[in-house]
């Protein structure tokens, strides 16, 4: 088992920036890919941003691309998502995954691995 845990979360005007970490621990050495969704009210969860465990293989969905940016630190097993120029329409629960496959951290109803989830509120 994976076990996930989010910080990082809050609120921010329009414009500003948050940094969001998720420390993993347990088997780690099993995760192929970690990522982020997010989940607004009434909405399905939204993949955002993955990156390969080892390599440098990133993701991003279109709205998030120039603004925010995914890195890890391997001797930490974090995982962290830089977001900049946040938007309104940026607020929402932001939820970590894992996956020890490949192809499948994109995908919400196959994830095996998720954190508790952490807020972001961006004020307009």
């Amino acid at each position: 088992q994976v076990q996930l845990v989010e910080s990082g979360g809050g609120l921010v005007q329009a414009g500003g920036s948050l940094r969001l970490s998720c420390a993993a621990s347990g088997r780690t050495f099993s995760i192929y890919d970690m990522g982020w969704f997010r989940q607004a009210p009434g909405k399905e969860r939204e993949f955002v941003s993955a990156i390969r465990w080892s390599g440098s293989t990133t993701l991003y969905v279109d709205s998030v691309k120039g603004r925010f940016t995914i890195s890890r630190d391997n001797a930490k097993n974090t995982v962290y998502l830089q977001m900049n120029s946040l938007k309104p329409e940026d607020t929402a629960v932001y939820y970590c995954a894992a996956d020890s496959r490949y192809g499948y951290i994109q995908y919400a109803a196959d994830v095996q691995y998720w954190g508790q989830g952490t807020q972001v509120t961006v004020s307009s």
